[in-house]
C-alpha cells in the first residue's frame, strides 16, 4: 500500500441558495405560498408587503409590480361604516378578546349524540354507557366494535356486562339521524326503515331486502331476488325507491373535515372573440424590500453584518415570487391558446397535449412545466381546473386527426348518461359506438376510462 497524489476533471450542477428557492416556490400551490410568505415576513425585517405606506420602492425590488400600479376595485364606503352590531364592537378587555369565538363552526356528530343525551331523563350509570358507546362511534356512525369484546375490555371494577351494553346501544340507535349505533349497513337500513310509518309503500318488502338480500340488491341481481321473494317488477322497484332514499352513512354531515379553499392563480376571460389567460393579482402577493433599511446599508457598506444576508434574501425572495408568476402565466397562456376548442364547446373537444409541447414552445425543462401545472388553478365560465387537467395523451381517429384522453372520457360520460337504464351499455357496445363517431378504442381501453371516471360497470348500472 502507498500514498499518491492524483488529479481528476469532473462537472457537475450544484444549484445556488436562490436558484433552489426559485424550484421551490415554483412547486408550492398560492395558498402554501401565501403561508410561506408570511413566514418570511416575520423572520426577515428588511421584508415588507408592498401594500404598506414606505418612503419608496424600486420596481426592481416589488414583487407583482404590475398589479401595483393598478389600484384594486374597492368596495363602495361612502357611508362611514361604524357600526357592525354587538359582534364587532371593540372590547375592552385586550388580549382576552378572542376574534375568533364568534365563527361558526360544523357540529360533530359526538356533539350532537351528547345534547340529545342530556335532554333525557337516564341513570347516571346508563347514561354513562350510552356515552361511552358514543365515543366507540367511527366516522360514519357505526359501532364497529363487538359489545362482547367491549365489555371485557372494560375495567372489572366498573362491572359492567354485555346486556348493559346491548341496552345502551338500543337506546342510541333511537337518536338522530336515523340508523347511527348500528353494527352493519343492514342494520342502519332496518332501523331507518323501521322510522317510516308502516303504510309507507314497499316498505315490508323493502325490510325483506335489507335484512336477508342486500348483496342481492347491490349486484342488480333483480331475477333471484324476485324468485326468492315472491313478487314483481313493480313491487321489487317500489321497495327498491324506498331503500334508495336511505342513508348508508348516518354521519355523514357531521364534523366534517375543514375545506381546502383554492385561489386560482389564472383567470381565462374571452377578449375580442379570443380566449385570454391573466393572472388573478389577488394571488400575488405584493411584497418589497424595506427601503429605509437597504438605503442605511447602503450607506454602510461592511458594517451590516447579518442585515446584509437579511438584504440579499429579501431581494432574492422578491424576484422569485415574481419570475413564479410570470413563468405560471406563460404556461398557462400557452396552455389556453391549444385549448381555445375546450373553453368554447368544453371537454368533447379537448386537444391531445403534453408536458414537452409546452415545454418546447417555452425553452423550458418538462420537471419546469410540470411544477408549473401542480397545484396551480386557471378559472373560466366551465368551472375551476389545475392546470395539469388540460393535459392528455393523444388516440388517432380514422380521419387522421387525434382526440385526446379527455375528450374521449367525456364522450364516453355522455353516452352512459343517454342511456337506458333498464338496458344499459357494456364497454364493447360503447367501443362500437366511439367507433361510429371515428374514435377507434378497445374494449379494456374503455373499461379503464369508465374505471377512473368511478362509473359502475354495466349489471351495477342496470335498474328495473
Amino acid at each position: 500500500m502507498k500514498q499518491s497524489l492524483q488529479l481528476k476533471v469532473s462537472q457537475q450542477l450544484t444549484l445556488t441558495p436562490q436558484l433552489q428557492q426559485s424550484i421551490r416556490l415554483l412547486q408550492l400551490s398560492t395558498v402554501d405560498l401565501q403561508t410561506e410568505v408570511e413566514r418570511f415576513l416575520q423572520d426577515n425585517p428588511l421584508l415588507e408587503r408592498g401594500d404598506e405606506p414606505a418612503a419608496e420602492s424600486a420596481p426592481s425590488d416589488t414583487a407583482g409590480n404590475e398589479s401595483e400600479r393598478q389600484e384594486p376595485e374597492r368596495a363602495d364606503t361612502s357611508g362611514e361604516l361604524t357600526d357592525w352590531g354587538s359582534g364587532s364592537r371593540r372590547h375592552e378587555d385586550g388580549d382576552d378578546y378572542d376574534p375568533m369565538a364568534n365563527v361558526p363552526r360544523p357540529v360533530t356528530l359526538r356533539e350532537h349524540l351528547l345534547a340529545q343525551l342530556g335532554e333525557i331523563a337516564l341513570p347516571e350509570r346508563d347514561s354513562a354507557i350510552v356515552q361511552l358507546l358514543i365515543e366507540e362511534l367511527d366516522e360514519d356512525g357505526y359501532l364497529t366494535v363487538n359489545l362482547q369484546e367491549l365489555a371485557a375490555s372494560l375495567p372489572l371494577e366498573l362491572g359492567i356486562e354485555e346486556d348493559e351494553l346491548a341496552f345502551g346501544l338500543k337506546l342510541l340507535q333511537q337518536f338522530e339521524p336515523q340508523g347511527v349505533g348500528a353494527r352493519s349497513l343492514a342494520e342502519s337500513l332496518a332501523l331507518q326503515l323501521a322510522q317510516l310509518p308502516d303504510s309507507a309503500p314497499g316498505k315490508a318488502l323493502a325490510h325483506a331486502i335489507v335484512s336477508e338480500h342486500l348483496t342481492l340488491l347491490g349486484n342488480r341481481d333483480y331475477t333471484r331476488l324476485k324468485r326468492l321473494l315472491d313478487v314483481g317488477d313493480v313491487e321489487l322497484k317500489e321497495a327498491q325507491t324506498l331503500i334508495g332514499r336511505l342513508n348508508p352513512r348516518p354521519a355523514a354531515g357531521f364534523g366534517a373535515e375543514d375545506t381546502r379553499y383554492i385561489i386560482p392563480d389564472i383567470a381565462v376571460r374571452r377578449i375580442k372573440g379570443r380566449w385570454r389567460a391573466e393572472l388573478n393579482n389577488a394571488a400575488v402577493p405584493r411584497l418589497r424590500v424595506n427601503q429605509m433599511y437597504a438605503q442605511m446599508l447602503g450607506e454602510n457598506r461592511g458594517a451590516g453584518g447579518e442585515l446584509t444576508s437579511r438584504l440579499q434574501e429579501a431581494k432574492w425572495l422578491v424576484k422569485n415570487i415574481q419570475q413564479r408568476f410570470d413563468t405560471i402565466l406563460k404556461v398557462a397562456e400557452s396552455i389556453v391558446e391549444r385549448q381555445q376548442a375546450f373553453f368554447e364547446h368544453g371537454e368533447v373537444a379537448m386537444r391531445p397535449l403534453i408536458l414537452r409541447d409546452i415545454a418546447d414552445e417555452l425553452e423550458l425543462h418538462e420537471s419546469t412545466v410540470s411544477r408549473v401545472t401542480t397545484q396551480k388553478y386557471l378559472l373560466c365560465p366551465r368551472g375551476l381546473f389545475e392546470l395539469k387537467y388540460f393535459f392528455g395523451s393523444a388516440l388517432e381517429t380514422d380521419s387522421g386527426g387525434e382526440c385526446s384522453a379527455t375528450a374521449i372520457k367525456a364522450h364516453i360520460r355522455q353516452m352512459i348518461e343517454a342511456e337506458n337504464r333498464a338496458k344499459p351499455l357494456s364497454d364493447s357496445a360503447l367501443a362500437d359506438e366511439l367507433a361510429k363517431q371515428g374514435i377507434q378504442v378497445a374494449r379494456r381501453t374503455v373499461a379503464k376510462y369508465r374505471e377512473a371516471m368511478q362509473i359502475p360497470p354495466v349489471n351495477l348500472r342496470k335498474v328495473l
